[in-house]
């Protein structure tokens, strides 16, 4: 079941989130993140009126995924980026295809123009996922990360959205 993320589900995507940091690539980050942190991104999400949604499963959160800026300038406000992670022991079950599904429906009806994934180059899974849906390979930064002794390649992919019906400047 795929709802709107609340409070109370914050401890399991910080397990989901944690993970991803300590044993993937998918994270360029080395530190897992504090309670106190995720409760503020939790905030800070919804005030800026981004969607979090979690996949329910066997009473728990086992996945969840989100979308905000791409960049901070104001002619980026038609594209956004989405992040998407499912639990280690739910992968491979169609989670992260039917969170992307509803992301992109709620990203469209929002008239935004392009939906942008950074997947780590090596991540075949979601590199395959991201094409079975539709997203269009637009380029990769070499040595963009260095992360468990090695550099990582970060590739870019996008999904050309419906956008808006009059974009405006400003």
């Amino acid at each position: 079941m795929i709802r709107k993320a609340s409070e109370k589900d914050l401890k399991d995507i910080l397990e989901i989130y944690n993970d991803a940091i300590l044993n993937t690539t998918a994270i360029y980050s080395y530190k897992i993140q504090t309670f106190e942190y995720e409760k503020q991104w939790y905030e800070k999400k919804k005030q800026d009126g981004y969607p979090v949604l979690v996949f329910e499963k066997d009473n728990r959160v086992v996945g969840f995924a989100t979308f905000g800026p791409f960049r901070e300038w104001p002619a980026y406000k038609y594209t956004i980026e989405h992040s998407i992670y499912v639990h280690k022991n739910y992968r491979n079950q169609g989670i992260a295809t039917e969170l992307m599904k509803e992301i992109i429906k709620i990203a469209d009806k929002r008239e935004y123009a392009t939906l942008v994934a950074g997947i780590d180059a090596a991540n075949e899974g979601s590199i395959k996922l991201h094409k079975k849906i539709g997203f269009k390979y637009s380029g990769t930064i070499t040595k963009a990360g260095f992360k468990f002794g090695k550099w990582l390649d970060l590739t870019f992919y996008q999904l050309n959205l419906t956008g808006p019906k009059r974009p405006l400047e400003g």
